[in-house]
Order: structure tokens, then C-alpha cells, then sequence
């Protein structure tokens, strides 16, 4: 038996759709009340949905009793003051879990191929359900910043860059692919992230919205992806020996928890 998934994201593990007009929205997220939580980079997140409707952000089998990525609660205090955030992430009519406005700092793209990390989305998901995957609705404009995806962490030839300028919707199989966000700056970005359960009602919500499987890549010089490559290893190689001097194994990967 496997999961039930969206035969439109196989090939590339994401899906890039039409950007809706963000302007028309109001600012909710500057409302919102943010926890410290971090994932890749240096982050705040503001949780509309937790595992049964806390101010928190951990994941939903850390919890007595523990869940999969599904059945999220809503947080009273954060959607009563951004209802439009809340209808955003009901639109598609899937099954929600987690849901949260991320607050990212400027960072490198150094810091971002560092930070790359997959999530762990379907943890206790019984097999005949549906893949959980997550969406992304970019909420400021950051037409200089990208979502980075890669197939290998350590292969940029599998890098896919994708602008984030206000309106940008993508969905992401978070478990498949490596992911982070490069952020130039100056201002905060934030990002409406939302977990949901791939089945008719999101491939129905998908369908509707021009989605493309592959983009082109934002260009980027070969000698910054070097550099940065060469920067990644020298942070893994510190990492790697302070936790051997405190008697800890150091694996090499990143997971989002």
C-alpha cells in the first residue's frame, strides 16, 4: 500500500501557480503574536494552526497524544485577527495541519544552502492516506529574494530558484526536496506556510490556478555557488568537530521537526 499523492507534482516535487493580488489584501501578519522557532535561518513564526490549538510550533508528534501533520487546531488569539490568512488556507477545501506566517531575516545564499533542510510532514501517516505536502503564499513583495529547492543538498546541477515577489503561490513536497529560503533584504519577509493532505480537493484548487511543474531558474553566477559550497563545508567541518569535543555524534543532515 502506498500514500495517495498528486501525479502533477512527480516530476519536480513542486508546483508554481498563479499569483494572486496580495495588495488587495490587508497586512494581517503584522498583527499576529510570533513564538521563537527556528527552522532555516533566523526565524519567528506566528502558528494559526497547531496540533490542538496552542501557541506553539512543535511538530504534532511531540505531542501526548501524538499526531501526524493533519487535523491542526486554529489558534484562537492569531486567526481572529487575521481572518483572511485563515480563509487563504482554507481555500483549497483540504485537510489542514500545521499553518503559520513565517518572519525570515536578510540572510546570504551562503546561509541558505547551509540552513537547506526536508521536513518530516508525514511521520505516523498511515499508508492509503494522503502525502502531505505544504504551500507557500508569499506575503511581502521580495522580488529579489528565491525559494531554493534541491534534489541533493549537495548538488547545485538540482537547484531550482524560484522569485518571491508578493502573490508568489507554490506548493512543495517539503519531504522530497531540500528547501530554503535565500533572502537578501532589506526588510523582513513573511510567508503564509501551510500543511496539506494531497487528495481531489487540492489537486481540484491546483488544476484551477495555471500550475506550472518547472520553471526557469533565476540566474546566478557559477562563482557564488562555489563560493558558498566551499563556505557550507567549512561551517559542517566547525559544527561537526565542536560537537565531538562534547562527546556528540554529528550526523550530516538537516530535518525540520
Amino acid at each position: 500500500m502506498s500514500y495517495i499523492k498528486l501525479p502533477i507534482m512527480e516530476e519536480t516535487g513542486y508546483i508554481v501557480l498563479d499569483s494572486y493580488d496580495q495588495s488587495q489584501d490587508p497586512q494581517e501578519w503584522l498583527d499576529l503574536t510570533y513564538v521563537d522557532w527556528k527552522s532555516s535561518g533566523d526565524t519567528r513564526f506566528a502558528p494559526l494552526a497547531s496540533a490542538y490549538g496552542d501557541m506553539e510550533c512543535n511538530g504534532f508528534w511531540n505531542h501526548t497524544p501524538p499526531k501526524t501533520d493533519k487535523d491542526g487546531v486554529w489558534v484562537p488569539a492569531n486567526t481572529d485577527v487575521a481572518p483572511r490568512l485563515k480563509a487563504r488556507a482554507e481555500e483549497p477545501g483540504a485537510n489542514i495541519g500545521r499553518c503559520r506566517v513565517i518572519e525570515l531575516k536578510p540572510n546570504t545564499y551562503s546561509d541558505c544552502i547551509y540552513n537547506l533542510h526536508i521536513d518530516d510532514n508525514n511521520r505516523l501517516n498511515p499508508e492509503g492516506t494522503g502525502w502531505i505536502v505544504r504551500g507557500f503564499f508569499n506575503l511581502t513583495d521580495n522580488p529579489d529574494s528565491v525559494m531554493i529547492l534541491r534534489e541533493d543538498r549537495d548538488d547545485p546541477t538540482t537547484e531550482t530558484r524560484i522569485p518571491l515577489p508578493a502573490g508568489t503561490q507554490v506548493i512543495i513536497d517539503t519531504q522530497r526536496l531540500w528547501h530554503a529560503v535565500w533572502h537578501p533584504g532589506p526588510e523582513l519577509r513573511y510567508c503564509l506556510i501551510t500543511s496539506w493532505t494531497s487528495g481531489p480537493e487540492l489537486q481540484s484548487y491546483i488544476d484551477a490556478r495555471n500550475p506550472r511543474a518547472k520553471i526557469a531558474n533565476a540566474p546566478l553566477e557559477q562563482s557564488v555557488i562555489d563560493d558558498a559550497a566551499a563556505e557550507v563545508a567549512r561551517r559542517r567541518a566547525e559544527r561537526a568537530a565542536r560537537l565531538a569535543e562534547q562527546g556528540k555524534v554529528h550526523v550530516d543532515a538537516m530535518s525540520e521537526a
